[in-house]
Formats: structure tokens, C-alpha cells, sequence
């Protein structure tokens, strides 16, 4: 088996230096050694990270219920519905939300299809083996191949990712305060060792005049295409739906802070931060917060209406108080407490993430 940088150092090798978007899309995706394709564990005490999910099954029975109300908003009789998760990494998200349907909501539970975006063979692997009792679920690789199988039609129902968009490479540029200009950072090699370096041609522009004034000289943003690509993708499936994103993420105004002179991409291993960024790619996650307002701008360009812009404890706890007026959730146990503290307490998981809801029809 490759050494987990083996591809990123024949790659640059054979080609010369590469931008930072490449050399994040091998260290997470390349097959067989991206970080995402080598280690199923890497979520939880045990891996490098939590998630919203490994918190407990909670967090998935609160999207259930939500998708729910969603679903009966439409109000069409003896219509199938679709709900389609993006980067459903082992299934467990699906898992409790599927549970919680079939038991809480039975009716519309038999006229729901689980459909699953997972371009990896070896995720979808893991995702079938934690789904396996159920029978509404099926998995597509991407949107081509979801349109092909469905012959174009559009679908009812709602589309939805948690933690995916900040995980979608990302390009890097730094402010040279003396000519007035940003450059792209890519990747080279010196010797054995992944360095910085400038890429020529770069085409980033801001055109913020007064904002360009004040940064200080090698200031570091991201800028994500691929994702914005990819949720006006997403809009192209739905006759009828809702999209949903969480994420970890802020809004344009909130892109440039005094207190983030080198950007937001950070790299996660066993459950401790780091800036650098270059060091042991595929064996720790890259991760860089989502600018939710290039999402929902390229959403509403496409035809969306947005609906929400929310932290996810605003989310969460509205979901909360509207289940337990329904009596979905009469009373939460001491563990589900527990749960929903860390889901929305400031310190922990209600810190950074937002919550994005855009609607067809």
C-alpha cells in the first residue's frame, strides 16, 4: 500500500508546484490513502474530532422530526418523498434518523426513500453495513448519476448535509500589502518536505478598496468554488424541496477578522488544533469554515428562496420547543440533556456552526 502523501509527492514530482485546492482534494480523497478513505474511526473520543453526531443519536432524531414537518408542509397525497444526505460518512446520521421516523412518524416513513451521495466505494461500504435492516435506502455517486437513474425527473423532498461543505478543497490567497495584489498559495516540495510557495497568475479579486487598506501584509482567506458549485447542483434536483447545511461557517462581514491573520483552514489530529497544515496530509483532517453567504448568494442565482440563517443552537433549540409542543418529545432524559448541551452550548459544538435553509417551490 502507498505511504499516504505518496500521490501529493508523485503528483508535484511530475508536475511542479500545486495549488493548496489539489493537494487538500488528495490528502482527504485520494483512494486508498485520503484521510476520509483510510479510517472509518476518525470520529469520536477515539478518532481526532467530534461531531454533532458522535454526540449521540439526538442530534439525528431532531433532524427527523424537522425533515418530517418539512415533508407534511407539502401536503400531497400518495406522493413518494426523497431525502437525500450528502456525505453521510458511516451512516450512523442516517441511521438515527431513519429509526426515528419509522417508529414516530410510520405513515410517512413508507413513503420516504433514503437516498445517500457517497462518491467513495469504501464509505459506501460502511454505510451499508450500518444500514442494512433497511430497505428504503440507496446510494448515488454523485448528481449525474442520480439524474440518470431517475430519468431527469425532478424530486419532493429534502436534500441536506452536516459537515460536508468544510471539508471541500479550498483555494488559498495571501494580501502582498506592498503592491496591492493577492497571490495563490500552493504546495512544493523541498527535498522530503511539503513547503508554501506563490503561484504565478493568480486571479483572486476583491475590489474593497478601503478593506485593502487596512490588511496587513500576507493575510490569508480561503475560497471555496467547488462548494458553491456544488450546492447550485444540488438546487438542479428538486421540483419541490428544502436544502439544508450545517457547518461550521459565517457570513461575508464576519470573512475578516483581526484575529484571523492566517485564515480558518486548521488540521485535526487525535482531538488537537494545528496551523500546519502541510504536515502528514492523509493522516490528519483539513477542515475550513464555509462562507455561508457564497452559498446561499449561489443558491438564490439559481432560483432558491432563503429561509434560514441561524446558529445551530438557534436551530436546534426552535426544533426542540415545536417537538415537545407536538409531544414528539414529552421529556428529554438526563443523556439527551447531556446531548443537547453539547450540541448547543457556546463552548462546545453551538460555537461555530451555522445552519443554512434554503426552499423550491
Amino acid at each position: 500500500m502507498k505511504m499516504p502523501n505518496a500521490a501529493i509527492r508523485e503528483e508535484i514530482q511530475k508536475s511542479g508546484a500545486i495549488p493548496f485546492a489539489r493537494f487538500m482534494e488528495l490528502a482527504l480523497y485520494c483512494p486508498e490513502t485520503g484521510y476520509y478513505e483510510r479510517n472509518q474511526d476518525n470520529v469520536g473520543r477515539r478518532g481526532d474530532f467530534i461531531t454533532s453526531v458522535s454526540t449521540g443519536s439526538l442530534f439525528g432524531e431532531l433532524l427527523a422530526f424537522q425533515f418530517a414537518e418539512w415533508l407534511q408542509e407539502f401536503q400531497i397525497s400518495n406522493l413518494r418523498f426523497q431525502i437525500v444526505e450528502a456525505g453521510a460518512h458511516d451512516g450512523k446520521l442516517a441511521c438515527d434518523i431513519l429509526r426515528w421516523l419509522e417508529k414516530f412518524r410510520p405513515e410517512l416513513f413508507a413513503r420516504i426513500e433514503y437516498w445517500i451521495l457517497e462518491p467513495s466505494p469504501t464509505r459506501q461500504q460502511w454505510q451499508r453495513e450500518t444500514l442494512e435492516k433497511f430497505s428504503n435506502v440507496c446510494w448515488f455517486t454523485g448528481f449525474d448519476e442520480l439524474k440518470l437513474k431517475t430519468q431527469n425527473s425532478k424530486l419532493t423532498g429534502v436534500l441536506f448535509s452536516n459537515e460536508l461543505l468544510d471539508a471541500f478543497p479550498v483555494r488559498r490567497f495571501g494580501w502582498d500589502a506592498k503592491n496591492k495584489t493577492w497571490f495563490e498559495l500552493g504546495v512544493a516540495l523541498a527535498g522530503e518536505k511539503f513547503i508554501w510557495t506563490k503561484l504565478q497568475d493568480s486571479q483572486f479579486v476583491i475590489r474593497n478598496s478601503e478593506l485593502e487598506a487596512v490588511l496587513p501584509d500576507g493575510y490569508v482567506i480561503e475560497d471555496s468554488p467547488a462548494a458553491e458549485n456544488w450546492w447550485r447542483a444540488a438546487t438542479g434536483i428538486f421540483t419541490r424541496g428544502k436544502l439544508l447545511a450545517i457547518d461550521y461557517g459565517f457570513s461575508a462581514a464576519e470573512q475578516f477578522s483581526p484575529a484571523r491573520l492566517n485564515g480558518t483552514l486548521r488540521a485535526y489530529f487525535r482531538h488537537q488544533v494545528s496551523d500546519d497544515l502541510l504536515a502528514q496530509p492523509g493522516e490528519q483532517d483539513l477542515t475550513a469554515h464555509v462562507n455561508f453567504s457564497a452559498i446561499q448568494k449561489a443558491g438564490e442565482e439559481v432560483g432558491l428562496n432563503t429561509e434560514m440563517f441561524c446558529t445551530q443552537p438557534q436551530f436546534l433549540t426552535r426544533i426542540l420547543q415545536k417537538a415537545v409542543a407536538k409531544k414528539s418529545f414529552v421529556s428529554l432524559d438526563s443523556k439527551q440533556v447531556r446531548q443537547f448541551q453539547t450540541l448547543t452550548h457556546p463552548e462546545l459544538l453551538g460555537r461555530a456552526f451555522r445552519v443554512l435553509v434554503q426552499s423550491r417551490g
